[in-house]
């Protein structure tokens, strides 16, 4: 059947977050998406109108549960939940309509082998019509774009230091996400074992350190890595291969200098640059950027909800 025009149906559980919001605005802006429900439990009887004005029309928050989620008949559905929280949603919608496609932004089944794992720009040829499809986490998504240029030349485990902003944390009040505590301050957690750090490692299939930090901006990750090699290389050989790798991605940019923060909040895509070459040539240290709730989980989601759909890849996506 042709998707040239035809208008698909889209649900969102678990909009209230900051992530959900990007995702009503994407959503909102494609030619054939249409909203057929909004789930949030505290925004439940508002219109979403209200809350997000690009959305025309009546459409109110309902405060939806498994069975009633699977009931609406959409065509796709984007769970925008904490962790541990999606298994009853994907039971339900898999007895009621198997054919839906289910977007998890959470870490629920980034490590089962029967979801496909979207990152599109290193895994859209393992896309061959699933409908279940695990989002990747957002440190993780500049990890592995960081990495993998590089995959077939490392001589040990890549060192990623990472600092994101504290939209990171979520709406659920933690020190994580408390401005007054943020204040001045950069904040370590999690410094071994991070659910990110056993999630580079499963999909690259090498072992990735990584140290977590969040800092007192809104949105926004440095991604920081420092990259051994089995053989000598020069700055200019590196800067080609990295390049070469993302040539034909619209979302990637390589600069020269390290990206800043700053400069990609808000935007769509992944700077990556900086590209130090260490006295020897075997230690390359290089710096990706990203927005946490964009290219780190709305517009991810949006990539892999279009190419599920079978409409082009970047529709509705500003790049």
């Amino acid at each position: 059947m042709s998707t040239s025009n035809r208008t698909f149906t889209i649900g969102i559980v678990g909009a209230r977050g900051h992530t959900g919001a990007e995702l009503v605005k994407l959503i909102a802006a494609h030619p054939q998406l249409a909203l057929g429900f909004v789930s949030s439990r505290e925004l439940a009887g508002q219109r979403v109108a209200d809350t997000y004005p690009e959305v025309a029309g009546e459409l109110a928050f309902e405060n939806l549960d498994a069975d009633a989620v699977a009931a609406k008949g959409v065509d796709a559905v984007i769970l925008a939940l904490p962790n541990n929280l999606s298994a009853p949603f994907v039971a339900a919608l898999d007895a009621a309509r198997p054919e839906t496609v289910i977007v998890d932004l959470s870490a629920d089944h980034r490590f089962e082998g029967s979801w496909y794992y979207g990152l599109p720009e290193l895994t859209r040829g393992d896309y061959t019509g699933q409908t279940h499809i695990s989002n990747p986490g957002c440190y993780a998504t500049a990890m592995q774009l960081a990495i993998s240029p590089l995959l077939d030349q490392l001589a040990g485990p890549p060192q990623c230091f990472g600092v994101s902003g504290y939209s990171g944390a979520g709406t659920s009040p933690s020190d994580k996400n408390n401005p007054e505590l943020l204040r001045d301050n950069l904040m370590p957690y999690a410094l071994t074992n991070h659910v990110h750090e056993r999630e580079v490692t499963a999909h690259l299939r090498v072992p990735v350190e990584f140290m977590p930090h969040v800092a007192p901006h809104f949105r926004g990750i440095t991604m920081t890595v420092n990259l051994w090699l089995q053989q000598p290389v020069t700055r200019d050989q590196v800067v080609e291969t990295y390049r070469r790798f993302f040539a034909d991605e619209p979302l990637i940019e390589i600069l020269d200098e390290a990206p800043w923060v700053s400069r990609i909040a808000g935007r769509h895509g992944v700077q990556i640059g900086g590209f130090d070459v260490a006295p020897g040539g075997k230690r390359v240290v290089v710096v990706a950027t990203l927005d946490n709730l964009l290219k780190g989980a709305a517009t991810q989601a949006m990539q892999n909800l279009n190419l599920a759909l079978g409409l082009d890849e970047l529709t509705s996506i500003p790049h």
